[in-house]
C-alpha cells in the first residue's frame, strides 16, 4: 500500500490522530474504527482494501490521542470527533466499519450527522441497554467501573472477562458475583493506583448504556448493515447486535469469526483479517 499518511486535528478537550492509507480509485473513503481500540487494531484489515483510501484513527483518549479532560467520554463526544475527521477528508459521505464500541459510536454519528456516511457496517455494538435483560446487564457493568475505581485495573478486567463470556441472559445476581481473580486470566494483580483506562474509566458506562436515537437513523439517507460474528452468538455483543438491528426494523447480517475477527495475528484473538476482508467487502458492494 501507499506509504501512510498521519494526521492531526484540535477537537475540544483533546487532539485526534488519524491515519490515511490513500488510493486512487473512484470509491468513497472507508474508515475503520473502534473503540476504545485505537488504530492499530484496524492494521491488517486496511491492507485488505488497497483500492480504497482506507482511514484508522485513535478515539480520544487512546493512542495517539491525548485529551486534557478527565471522566467518562460520550458516544456523542466520539461521533463529534469523528465527523472532524471525515470533514478533514473533504466532508464525505464515507463509508464506515466500525466495531465493538466504536460501532455505538458509528450510530450517534449517523444520528448527528448524516449527511458524513454512505454506508455503516456496525460490528457487534454492545448495547446492553436494549437488552431484556438490561437491569441485570447494566448493574454487571456498573459493578466492573466500581470494582476499578476501588480495587484497579486487574480486577476489573477480569469481570470484564468474564462477563463478555457470558452466553445468554447475565445472570440477575452477577453483579454481587465475586468474580474470577486478575491471575485466572493473566492480568496483573497489584493496583497500580492508576485510574484512567480507555475502557474502564473513560468508555464502559456510556457506551453500554447508550440508546441509539431510532427516529433519526430512520430519517437518515446513511444504510446502515449491523453485523454478528459466527463465533459470538449469544455473547452480549452479538445479542447487542441483534437488539440494534431489531430497533431498526433490519435483520443482522452473520459474518465470519468472533468479536475480534478482524485483528491482526499479534493480537492473540483468532483474527483473520483477509477472511473478514471478504465479508465486509460484500456487504460493501451490496449498497
Amino acid at each position: 500500500m501507499t506509504t501512510v499518511q498521519t494526521h492531526t486535528i484540535d477537537a475540544p478537550g483533546a487532539v485526534v490522530t488519524y491515519d490515511v492509507h490513500p488510493a486512487e480509485g473512484g470509491a468513497p473513503a472507508l474508515l475503520l474504527f473502534g473503540s476504545p481500540m485505537d488504530a492499530s487494531g484496524f492494521a491488517a484489515l486496511a491492507e485488505q482494501f488497497p483500492d480504497r483510501t482506507v482511514v484508522r484513527y485513535d478515539p480520544r483518549g487512546t493512542g495517539r490521542s491525548p485529551r486534557s479532560t478527565s471522566g467518562e467520554v460520550t458516544p456523542e463526544q466520539h461521533a463529534d470527533d469523528v465527523q472532524r475527521v471525515i470533514a478533514a477528508l473533504g466532508g464525505g459521505p464515507v463509508d464506515v466499519f466500525a466495531s465493538s464500541g466504536g460501532a455505538i459510536n458509528a450510530l450517534a454519528l449517523v444520528a448527528r450527522h448524516p449527511e458524513r456516511v454512505r454506508t455503516l457496517v456496525a460490528h457487534e455494538p454492545p448495547a446492553a441497554a436494549l437488552l431484556p435483560d438490561r437491569d441485570a446487564a447494566l448493574a454487571a457493568i456498573r459493578d466492573i467501573r466500581d470494582t476499578y475505581e476501588r480495587d484497579g485495573f486487574g480486577p476489573a478486567m477480569a469481570k470484564f472477562i468474564s462477563i463478555s463470556m457470558v452466553k445468554g441472559p447475565v445472570p440477575a445476581d452477577q453483579a454481587e458475583r465475586p468474580g474470577p481473580g486478575a491471575a485466572d486470566f493473566g492480568l496483573p494483580t497489584e493496583d497500580d493506583g492508576t485510574r484512567e483506562d480507555p475502557l474502564l474509566a473513560q468508555n464502559i458506562i456510556t457506551c453500554t448504556h447508550y440508546e441509539p436515537d431510532f427516529d433519526a437513523l430512520a430519517q437518515a439517507p446513511t444504510r446502515i448493515v449491523v453485523a454478528v460474528g459466527a463465533e459470538s452468538e449469544g455473547e452480549l455483543a452479538y445479542r447487542g447486535g441483534l437488539a440494534v438491528a431489531e430497533g431498526l426494523g433490519t435483520e443482522a447480517v452473520v459474518v465470519p469469526g468472533n468479536h475480534g475477527a478482524y485483528l491482526p495475528a499479534e493480537y492473540g484473538m483468532g483474527g483473520d483479517a483477509a477472511g473478514f476482508a471478504v465479508a465486509l467487502r460484500k456487504i460493501l458492494d451490496e449498497g
